[in-house]
């Protein structure tokens, strides 16, 4: 079995040449940011970050994310940030694609490479660096993190994705797994990122509908992606945004697996809206 491969953009700027017509899709149920975005005009700079830029792909917006944020990150050598998360309340989750990066988090020091994960609980105390010589990149997901009482906050993780057995889906010959870095029985979590990779000819059967948000990176391959009444081409280094209950399936095209980091919130009641209550 060959090792993962884990799309990572570059920047720059596309020629003068280029025709304005892209993939990009925006919808009410339903967003593909196509890799083909990732340019340097659109990254964002962040407080107390140094040597960094990043890619946000998804935020707390009216009509698109809901629950999360997503940046894919870049760190120069040298840089990172000793003041990384100024929201108390907020979770996250790294995903390393390209590089070396270094997670302290009490004092301890992490260091994760391609296919790394860390879940940093809230109220953390942590830090970030490239302590390499070349440029590191990861995924980083946020979440406000709902506390339950009588259920304590998780601790953090960290692991890398080469050293977790992928979970088959019942009855396809594992030719469609998950890859899950946290037990999806355990109460203290309201979100999960995982992996999902389908073998070339694999197909989700059916259209799933259900009360998850999802944001999804392909990471490798391409497919043919069902997003509401729509079939839409996806591949490496795209984003697809799917708010609660969009129709969803999936064809793995080949002629590599198919895979994408995923995460939706899970394991709470959904907010009742008092707010807009006369």
């Amino acid at each position: 079995m060959s090792a993962p491969t884990y799309y990572a953009p570059l920047g720059g700027l596309p020629p003068q040449s280029q025709l304005l017509t892209g993939r990009a899709v925006f919808t009410e149920a339903y967003a593909v940011i196509p890799k083909g975005v990732y340019s340097d005009i659109v990254t964002s700079y962040l407080p107390f970050w140094e040597k960094t830029r990043c890619w946000i792909i998804a935020r707390p917006l009216s009509g698109f994310a809901e629950t999360f944020s997503q940046y894919i990150v870049e760190l120069a050598p040298g840089g990172g940030s000793d003041k990384p998360e100024l929201d108390a309340a907020a979770e996250g989750v790294f995903f390393v694609v390209d590089g070396e990066v270094t997670v302290t988090l009490d004092g301890k020091e992490h260091r994760l490479e391609p296919g790394g994960y860390a879940f940093i609980p809230p109220a953390s105390d942590f830090r970030v660096r490239n302590n390499a010589a070349g440029t590191a990149r990861f995924h980083w997901i946020r979440k406000a993190y709902e506390a339950v009482p009588g259920i304590p906050a998780p601790e953090a993780i960290f692991a890398n994705e080469k050293n977790i057995a992928p979970n088959p889906m019942p009855d396809t010959e594992g030719r469609w797994a998950t890859t899950r870095f946290v037990d999806p029985e355990d109460l203290r979590h309201d979100m999960h990122v995982t992996i999902v990779t389908l073998k070339p000819g694999a197909v989700i059967p059916f259209a799933e509908t259900h009360v998850m948000e999802h944001g999804l990176y392909v990471l490798e391959g391409k497919a043919v992606y069902r997003l509401n009444q729509d079939w839409v081409e996806v591949e490496a280094g795209d984003f697809m945004w799917l708010r609660a209950f969009c129709p969803q399936a999936c064809y793995a095209g080949g002629p590599t697996n198919f895979r994408y980091l995923l995460y939706k919130d899970v394991n709470r009641h959904p907010k009742l809206g008092r707010e807009f209550r006369a």
